[in-house]
């Protein structure tokens, strides 16, 4: 479905699994880290069900913020542990520590394969500054920062509202729509002239609870009902399937820059 994005004032990207391939590498990390807490908590002799992918990524932890992706599995699994603190120790078992601790094997999947950018994404980002549409970043991470840097994106973006800004701001993750709506408020754009993209339930939520005029999703996952009905207005599999002809993305550099 083509898209005409010069109708609208600003557009809200998601960061993993919209501008970069690193939701794989989250997926991985959630998995590596609960499969391994639920093998050490089980008793003598039980074999633990294991964190599903992508069901589980897709249902519990992906786009929310990393401790409230910890409780949302826990609490699927009948599990309760202590909140913590956030400076907890990542071998430590409260909610904060386990959130650490996927932190911790994120952070090291991400310096020994990089990161890739979609360049269908990419194209799109493009062409909306080519026509002065203002462009930010949403996202729930903490480490968006460094993964727009390392993909060569930074200096796509007007606006950066990401884990460390939230919790500067006090603003409530997603699926709330708070981070999308100073998104907007800081590049000056209203949502009802606004658009956001995402790949998760809870962002495309948070973009129809922010009263956004377009949510599209990007689904990735085969989770297309899921998120139609989550509230996406368009749902595709690559974002530069929204461009006309004369606009969309061709060779193998059209991503302008993709590993880190």
């Amino acid at each position: 479905m083509v898209i005409d994005w010069k109708t609208y004032e600003a557009v809200l990207f998601d960061l993993d699994g919209v501008l970069t391939a690193t939701a794989a590498l989250h997926a991985r990390a959630w998995k590596r880290m609960f499969d391994d807490f639920l093998t050490v908590r089980a008793s003598p002799g039980e074999i633990p069900t294991p964190f599903a992918l992508p069901r589980d990524y897709a249902l519990h932890v992906d786009g929310l913020p990393r401790y409230d992706g910890v409780r949302g599995f826990l609490a699927a699994r009948g599990i309760e542990l202590p909140a913590g603190s956030p400076d907890d120790p990542p071998d430590r078992e409260t909610v904060c520590g386990l959130g650490n601790r996927k932190q911790g094997l994120f952070s090291d999947l991400l310096a020994s394969e990089g990161v890739d950018a979609y360049p269908g994404s990419v194209a799109v980002v493009r062409h909306l500054l080519a026509h002065r549409i203002r462009t930010g970043v949403v996202s729930s991470s903490r480490t968006c920062e460094a993964i727009l840097a390392a993909a060569g994106l930074s200096e796509l973006f007007g606006v950066r509202v990401d884990g460390v800004v939230a919790d500067e701001r006090g603003l409530a993750g997603k699926p709330a729509p708070d981070t999308f709506l100073h998104a907007a408020r800081s590049l000056g754009a209203p949502p009802s002239r606004s658009a956001v993209v995402e790949d998760a339930i809870a962002g495309v939520e948070a973009g129809r609870a922010g009263g956004f005029a377009l949510v599209v999703a990007i689904d990735r996952t085969g989770s297309a009902e899921a998120l139609a009905q989550a509230g996406a207005d368009v749902v595709v599999t690559d974002l530069g399937d929204t461009l006309g002809p004369e606009a969309a993305p061709s060779g193998p550099g059209a991503a302008g820059g993709a590993e880190g």
